[in-house]
């Protein structure tokens, strides 16, 4: 009888990677203290970001953090009294803000976001996750043509990747999208993308299927690991031990303690997203859109119109700010003028973020322990390839990829 894998976190890195696993027949167990999908894979914008590689430490990062950080209303938030724990990550994070390592960045995301809707329909097969899947184009949406051109360097590097968008100007913006209001006057429209309408319901679904094919679900905080002769042997936590040949650790943010037990003391730190939902709103958009004026998205959604974005730099568990929801609605109020709704929920969550923008994908040293956490922006996006990359190390079938870039003790 095989050994029995353990998988710690339920957001979509760690129910993906044990669909994938309990596919290729090993016997998984799934662990978290809450609900499949109840974190950041629940709160987050539901796109599947085939575009999303680059990243957000491109050359020029400095002299505009300095100037977002000095604007009330910019989509960029600091808590101040965190600046000296959060000092080394972000002079790592600075230091990167060149083209040599945004070139870096950018292609090691490519293979991780490229397919990513072939790889959530794969996913998705045979569960009842599919119907959550949509088809659908996005647009980034721009105040002018000159803010369009202004942005020349992030589209030359999606260009380099085969992704060329289609320009919609003047009124044809609001022919396009009637939901925009005249302060959009151009849109930068890729064809062919996807989205997710419920991204709660969707993890959720992908758990009950793992269910339905023989994987364990606990509802347990994890404590500790432990570790005989140098490889994993067990994952404690507070429903008892659980035995292992193998774990994976996607645990988002809170991955970060269980490395420091491994004696890795991981760059990782909270960038923090929040999101309104519009419930019953008196229109919706065709499409998805990005919003290059305060930085958020827009997906409609089963349970209404979800506005998501902003960065803010925080503990994971520091109660809400007031001043990202707040600057959200009003950029959403300028952008969709005729938006009339029944009521707004609001939402915060962690993204767990590394200096360089990759996620750690691999095993941990020889300690049969295998990371899949760090995703930054595209932990959706990424989630399903993740665990099918490290569904395939471990049944000794790794994939026609060059894993490096994601190495999980890159940082020593």
């Amino acid at each position: 009888m095989p050994e029995t894998v353990v998988v710690i976190g339920a957001g979509i890195c760690g129910v993906s990677t044990a669909i994938w696993l309990q596919r290729a027949g090993h016997r998984v167990t799934l662990i978290d203290r809450a609900a499949p999908g109840a974190g950041a894979s629940y709160g987050n914008a539901g796109l599947m970001a085939q575009w999303a590689l680059v990243p957000v430490s491109t050359p020029g990062l400095i002299r505009t953090g300095l100037k977002y950080l000095a604007d009330p209303g910019s989509p960029l938030f600091l808590q101040w009294r965190r600046l000296p724990e959060m000092l080394p990550w972000l002079a790592q994070f600075s230091l990167r803000a060149n083209d040599r390592d945004t070139r870096h960045t950018a292609q090691a995301l490519l293979p991780l976001v490229g397919d990513s809707v072939d790889q959530h329909r794969a996913l998705a097969a045979g569960t009842g996750a599919e119907k959550w899947l949509q088809d659908s184009d996005v647009s980034f949406a721009y105040p002018t043509r000159a803010a369009f051109d202004a942005d020349h360097y992030s589209w030359a590097l999606r260009e380099e990747a085969g992704l060329r968008p289609e320009i919609v100007e003047g009124a044809k913006v609001q022919e396009a999208e009637p939901i925009l209001g005249d302060a959009i006057r151009c849109l930068a429209v890729l064809r062919g993308h996807g989205h997710i309408a419920d991204p709660g319901a969707y993890v959720t679904a992908l758990a009950r299927g793992f269910e339905g094919i023989g994987g364990h679900i606990v509802r347990a905080d994890v404590k500790d690991v432990q570790i005989e002769n140098g490889q994993i042997a067990a994952v404690d936590t507070d429903a008892g031990r659980f035995a292992c040949g193998r774990a994976v650790l996607a645990a988002g943010i809170h991955s970060r303690p269980l490395m420091r037990k491994l004696g890795l003391k991981v760059p990782l730190i909270a960038e923090r997203g929040y999101h309104l939902m519009f419930r019953n709103p008196s229109q919706m958009p065709r499409n998805p859109m990005m919003m290059t004026t305060g930085k958020f998205a827009v997906t409609p959604m089963q349970g209404g119109l979800r506005c998501a974005g902003t960065v803010e730099f925080s503990h994971p568990d520091a109660p809400p700010s007031p001043k990202p929801l707040r600057l959200l609605r009003r950029h959403a109020a300028r952008a969709f003028p005729g938006l009339r709704h029944d009521a707004v929920e609001e939402w915060v969550g962690s993204r767990p973020s590394t200096p360089d923008s990759l996620p750690f994908i691999g095993e941990i040293g020889a300690t049969g322990i295998f990371a899949a956490f760090g995703h930054q922006h595209v932990g959706l996006t990424a989630g399903p390839k993740t665990g099918r990359w490290v569904a395939g190390l471990i049944s000794g079938q790794p994939p026609n990829t060059d894993l490096s870039p994601y190495d999980p003790c890159r940082y020593g």
